[in-house]
């Protein structure tokens, strides 16, 4: 029996409404039922919807880079990457259902409006039949809810609030990634043994539905293993200097910060609390230590010497050794002279998801897509045996704990991987209070018919 062997039950989906408001292209229909913007030439056409502009700006340029490959990878390009170690074999290199993929791009500039606008315009006036992408959970929670409406599959990018497939979950949204409970779980006890049970925790937290689950997420799980929470102060998304928000630290009585923020957020948060001289600091004779729940290493890259010593957690990183990870970065790092990061994984692997399900399935029809998910078992995709949980569609693996490296050989060098925590130590019920209760339902999957 899998390991994944988890209680689920079978939901068999339909078509449904669209939701109002939303114009929508003409609507093709097949031999079995009408679907939204069903390829009808040689071609099929997805959307990659990424922030180009804004604080996550670089995690978007990586995801943008995964995703070109990936459609190589799909039309037979270049070595295939993880086609040839995908536990499915169902994926030829011959397109998706023998028709070739295209794609087109939007700019989320990491706000929630602007990405449901250009989320909308691929769908609308070019066609696409599944997004994906996203560097923000309030902005995957927005082109979710329209994907939703839509009638399009969409395939999350980097997306790590609980929210995402917790109370705001939809049928027609997938999430690979893992989440900010998970963050939590496989820390926790890593930070207990590293520091021991009697710490005293400040939290900086992003104003906004990822850094408020992460914080509750981190401060729930140390708190269980006997720290204290003494503040949580919350930061604009917009914020580029910390000063202020670092500076009432030193008087609170803490002996941790916890840095619940992402991209260039963490990379100024951090070096603010370096430049404050936080790690050379003695409080009740504990040293004080720094931890980032969320890494990339995109951030760690930009922070550079900084991230030394300061735990963390990954969903991916290209220093993995199975077959998998090194047949992506070898792809990855012959095209762009660089590795992958864990943001740039994520959508490889979701375009890949995607097109399996359209081959498993026979169709493109998100509702038959949608089916074939659910429940979906996998390996060879670089975190190891998977599950894609039917009742919420959130991915189970094993998640990694990270620590900056004493000594970086390079830029891109400058993560260790100090835990591969089980999965079965991050999986939680559907309806765990922290992502919505009993309250929290996929809904019905929607064709846009």
């Amino acid at each position: 029996m899998s390991k994944f062997e988890l209680n689920r039950r079978s939901l068999i989906k339909s078509g449904a409404a669209i939701g109002a408001g939303l114009a929508l292209p003409t609507i093709f229909t097949s031999s079995a039922r009408a679907y939204l913007n069903e390829p009808k030439g040689s071609t099929v056409t997805l959307g990659f919807n990424v922030p180009q502009t804004g604080p996550y700006a670089e995690e978007g340029l990586d995801e943008l880079r995964a995703q070109e490959l990936a459609v190589q990878h799909l039309n037979g390009e270049g070595d295939g990457g993880m086609i040839n170690t995908f536990s499915s074999k169902a994926l030829k290199g011959n397109g998706i259902l023998g028709k070739k993929v295209q794609f087109v791009t939007g700019d989320t500039q990491t706000k929630s409006d602007a990405a449901r606008a250009s989320a909308k315009s691929m769908i609308e006036k070019d066609g696409a039949i599944m997004i994906n992408g996203g560097s923000s959970s309030g902005v995957a929670v927005a082109v979710q809810g329209l994907c939703q409406e839509a009638g399009v599959i969409f395939m999350a990018g980097l997306t790590h609030a609980n929210d995402t497939t917790g109370k705001d979950r939809k049928a027609n949204g997938f999430r690979h990634f893992f989440n900010a409970y998970m963050s939590g779980a496989a820390l926790a006890p890593v930070l207990a043994k590293e520091y021991g049970n009697e710490r005293r925790a400040y939290h900086l937290t992003a104003d906004y539905n990822w850094g408020w689950t992460q914080q509750e997420s981190i401060q729930k799980a140390t708190e269980a293993l006997g720290w204290q929470t003494v503040e949580n102060v919350l930061t604009p998304l917009a914020s580029t200097d910390f000063s202020s928000y670092i500076a009432p630290v030193l008087n609170s009585g803490a002996d941790v910060l916890v840095l619940n923020h992402y991209g260039g957020n963490m990379v100024n948060s951090l070096t603010n609390a370096i430049q404050f001289g936080l790690l050379d600091k003695m409080v009740d004779g504990k040293q004080f230590e720094i931890v980032v729940p969320l890494y990339s290493e995109l951030m760690a890259a930009g922070a550079g010497a900084n991230v030394r010593g300061v735990f963390g957690s990954m969903n991916w990183n290209w220093q993995l050794q199975d077959e998998g990870s090194k047949a992506f970065v070898k792809s990855f790092g012959e095209k762009y002279g660089r590795p992958p990061s864990n943001s740039a994984h994520t959508c490889y692997v979701q375009t890949l998801l995607y097109a399996d399900a359209c081959e498993r399935a026979g169709t493109f029809d998100p509702c038959g897509v949608v089916e074939a998910l659910e429940g979906f078992e996998f390996d060879g995709l670089g975190n190891g045996p998977t599950l894609y949980r039917a009742e919420d569609h959130q991915c189970f693996k094993d998640v990694l704990v990270m620590k900056g490296k004493e000594n970086p050989t390079n830029e891109y060098d400058t993560l260790e991987i100090v835990e591969v925590t089980p999965v079965e130590q991050v999986t939680y019920p559907p309806n765990h209070p922290m992502f919505g209760g009993d309250e929290a339902t996929l809904g019905t999957c929607n064709s846009g018919a």
